[in-house]
């Protein structure tokens, strides 16, 4: 009972596959456009049109196979295309050369040349020169830094003396100092 429903439902025999008697779509689509015989070339419609009256059943996938494998034998140069035709390429036609400049010609190498080594990825190091003083790499810390705080250094008072604060009392706070009110003196004998 479950292969009967099996066979009924539409959705698995959508999935399988072609019969194994059709040849491959590259091969039919040559022989289509030898047979067809057109000297302008053969447009899509007119090729899937032979296609189904030579090999009758095929795939419901037909039409997207079709365009796939011309647009793939279009790009590896089985097929040309001109007007929205298809057609064999002439063997006698000179070479399509591609987009860009031309690559200049390489002329040969000497016998026993041995190319330098490929140059190394970044910027070269600036030249040094011979009495220069070597530089000394600054020291890393466990933390894996070299040792220097992040961010902006603090205000030493000791090196700038615009900033020094008075000796006497406590240190002055972050932010602006609170308004102080001045004292009401009371009215005496009124």
């Amino acid at each position: 009972m479950a292969s009967e429903e099996l066979i009924d439902n539409p959705v698995t025999t959508q999935l399988q596959p072609a019969p194994s008697t059709l040849p491959s779509y590259p091969d039919m689509i040559m022989a289509t456009i030898e047979a067809l015989n057109d000297e302008n070339g053969s447009n899509k419609s007119a090729i899937a049109k032979q296609i189904e009256a030579t090999y009758g059943t095929l795939p419901p996938a037909h039409g997207t196979l079709l365009v796939h494998y011309l647009n793939k034998m279009k790009q590896s140069g089985q097929l040309v295309m001109a007007k929205n035709n298809y057609m064999k390429p002439n063997p006698n036609a000179p070479l399509r050369r591609g987009r860009g400049r031309p690559p200049k010609p390489k002329s040969p190498l000497p016998a026993g040349y041995v190319p330098p080594p490929p140059r190394t990825r970044g910027r070269p190091p600036k030249e040094r020169y011979p009495n220069a003083p070597i530089p000394v790499p600054m020291k890393k810390t466990s933390s894996g830094g070299t040792g220097k705080k992040r961010g902006r250094p603090r205000k030493n008072p000791v090196t700038n003396p615009a900033v020094a604060q008075p000796l006497s009392g406590a240190p002055r706070g972050r932010g602006r100092p609170p308004k102080v009110n001045p004292p009401v003196a009371a009215t005496v004998g009124a």
